[in-house]
């Protein structure tokens, strides 16, 4: 270092290097903006901070929606159901799924693309759940970094549904919150 340098050169130096790394980190860090469709592939990946312009749920705004019984909750987690090739005798366990209490949870409709029986599933399963009540407030989620809550969000919009929320941090947010969550089943297809 030269002292016959000011200080305050050096200083200044170090803000703008430090302020350099923290805006080419914020880069890097950066959301991805909303497509205009649906995400089919790489669901585990960074989601958008909006769904339809409208900014996702923050932990403490979800908690809120739940503690008032104001909103349902939808679980879209994909359930990872017995394997066929396992020979007979072989011992299955699920793996359990820990929801938000008092959730509904319609596995496999968050995909982008989906087949005309998860569909009908999906819209079974919101109807059941609200009541067949098109401006009853739901809000969808599954894990952290996933699409499938997103899509599943923006699929109920095509559906009618008015008051559609979208909860990016999931169950790991809300555990990491402190909040509860309980073992969950997913919801019976017909």
């Amino acid at each position: 270092m030269n002292l016959n340098v000011p200080i305050c050169f050096w200083l200044s130096l170090a803000m703008a290097i430090s302020f350099g790394l923290a805006g080419a980190r914020a880069a890097d860090n950066a959301l991805p903006p909303e497509p205009e469709t649906y995400r089919l592939d790489n669901y585990r990946a960074p989601t958008p901070a909006t769904l339809d312009g409208q900014p996702g749920l923050s932990t403490a705004e979800a908690e809120a929606l739940w503690k008032s019984k104001d909103a349902v909750f939808v679980d879209v987690l994909p359930h990872v159901p017995r394997p066929p090739n396992l020979t007979e005798g072989t011992i299955w366990r699920e793996k359990p799924r820990d929801d938000i209490p008092g959730s509904i949870w319609l596995p496999d409709t968050g995909y982008g693309a989906l087949a005309p029986e998860t569909e009908a599933y999906l819209r079974a399963g919101l109807a059941a759940v609200t009541g067949g009540e098109l401006a009853h407030k739901i809000v969808f989620y599954c894990l952290k970094d996933c699409w499938m809550s997103w899509n599943a969000a923006k699929r109920a919009k095509t559906f009618g549904y008015a008051n559609v929320f979208w909860y990016p941090w999931g169950t790991e947010g809300w555990a990491e919150a402190g909040l509860p969550l309980e073992d969950r089943k997913p919801y019976p297809r017909n």
